[in-house]
């Protein structure tokens, strides 16, 4: 149980909750056209055919920690202690902390036909989701038992859910125009699982003999991993094997109005991980008596989690991913470029609507992002942005406020730094394209796909299709 809470909690001090970008819809760049497949990122008569992040940094990480755990958390992210002193106990507070990462490993985009303006695009992502909700009492109990009351009867103090999974994703995207306002995408991925949590804690119990050194706790719950203990994830851990397969599937589309009003709609990362390596399910339902309190807290902390870890049963599960549909509108004012995101998770808690607004001066843009999650989080995001026909650069935050408590409480080793829930975000990307120019073909004697009657229109032919049958 500890190590579940800690692995998810540090990666707030390196890591907003469910936040993706926003300010790079709709914006042409690599990560608009492999997050959203519908969107293309190669401009006609400017750009050369060929785009790559050449495995320069392309990354977004975000975390968030809502409740009154936050100084503690603060204190164990900026200072390195682990102090539960202050936390207020018997309140019946659940704390919510949320994670996730999206890295682009490596990208590779081409321009495939002048004809319906077909793109094709490859990637290697590793991406990490997380969400627990927590009481004040399960963080305590593995500080100190003196912070529990002798002869006292505690019923539901460690009621505790959460899962945490991370996978290699490995994707193939396509788009192309309907017609010049309408387009189509879709982007399907085969994932390979690296480490999965899921701790779900549904009744507990603790008493502390106030005449012996000892308690009682009970348990009821399950806890599913792929691994046993923490030794057992190493370098080989992050390596793609497929030995935990998966799928996954994307689609959507894009259509833009006479007036230049900008809609798009996705479907995204709709698919499952089967865990079948290492994997065990440990149900409980039972109670221990731990002795000798005053002497080990360590001893004392391991008990506890033996209680999940002695129950351990081999067993393979699916886990579905984090999917999501995303509702995006914007239209370009001059200078300005308002925009409104809406986006809600399918399997898990959470979403966001997000306002952004974009100033852009010929390459240069910035933009600020007022998002309220669905989780009742409140966050400003920021983001400058160098972009021409072949290069992009770009850096930014969905939560500018906690960003920068993290960031100078970090620096000073202070927690005391900050107010509001803890955590930070970050993401950066460089993308470069190469090769020969993608012009119209009265321009150009070289131009991909123009003379080719292959292909056709995937998606006019797919629907096609369905309206036969």
């Amino acid at each position: 149980m500890k190590k579940l809470l800690l692995t998810l909690l540090a990666v707030a001090g390196i890591g907003v909750a469910n936040a993706q970008q926003y300010a790079l819809f709709g914006s042409k760049t690599m990560f608009d056209a492999f997050e959203n497949p519908s969107q293309k990122s190669f401009t006609l008569d400017s750009s050369r055919k060929f785009s790559s992040n050449f495995f320069l940094p392309y990354f977004g990480t975000n975390a968030i920690n809502k409740g009154s755990s936050k100084y503690v958390i603060r204190k164990l992210t900026q200072e390195g202690t682990w102090d539960t002193e202050g936390l207020p106990l018997g309140t019946g507070e659940v704390n919510h902390f949320f994670e996730n990462s999206n890295i682009y490993v490596a990208a590779f985009r081409l321009f495939k036909s002048y004809k319906y303006q077909k793109e094709m695009g490859f990637a290697w992502q590793i991406r990490s989701d997380a969400h627990i909700d927590y009481t004040n009492e399960t963080l305590a109990i593995f500080d100190s038992y003196e912070r529990f009351t002798p002869g006292r009867e505690y019923t539901g103090i460690f009621d505790t859910k959460g899962y945490q999974q991370t996978y290699h994703q490995f994707s193939f995207t396509y788009r192309e125009n309907w017609d010049k306002r309408l387009a189509f995408g879709l982007k399907a991925s085969l994932l390979s699982g690296m480490v999965y949590n899921k701790l779900d804690i549904k009744d507990s119990y603790l008493y502390i003999d106030p005449d012996a050194s000892a308690m009682l706790i009970g348990l009821r719950g399950t806890y599913s991993a792929n691994f046993s203990d923490f030794n057992e994830v190493d370098k080989k851990t992050f390596f793609p094997n497929f030995k935990n397969p998966g799928l996954s599937l994307g689609f959507g589309t894009n259509y833009t109005t006479k007036k230049g009003l900008f809609l798009m709609a996705n479907i995204k990362d709709l698919g499952f991980i089967w865990w079948r390596s290492n994997t065990h399910r440990n149900t409980v339902d039972q109670s221990k008596i731990i002795e000798d309190l005053e002497n080990n807290q360590s001893n004392t902390n391991q008990e506890i989690e033996d209680i999940f870890l002695l129950s351990e049963q081999s067993k393979k599960f699916l886990a579905p991913t984090n999917a999501k549909i995303d509702v995006f509108v914007s239209k370009r004012y001059g200078f300005y470029k308002p925009a409104l995101a809406v986006s809600k998770n399918l399997f898990y808690k959470g979403g966001d609507i997000a306002f952004v607004n974009t100033f852009i001066a010929n390459d240069f843009s910035a933009s600020v992002t007022p998002l309220y999650n669905l989780n009742q989080v409140f966050m400003v995001g920021a983001q400058v942005k160098y972009q021409t026909p072949n290069f992009e650069l770009f850096l930014g935050t969905d939560n500018l406020v906690a960003t920068s408590f993290q960031t100078i409480g970090t620096i000073r080793n202070d927690a005391t730094v900050g107010s509001g829930p803890n955590g930070a975000s970050f993401y950066m990307g460089v993308g470069i394209k190469f090769g020969n120019v993608v012009n119209h073909p009265q321009f150009s004697d070289v131009m991909p796909g123009i003379n080719d009657n292959e292909g056709g229109s995937f998606f006019k032919s797919l629907f096609s299709i369905f309206k036969r049958r």
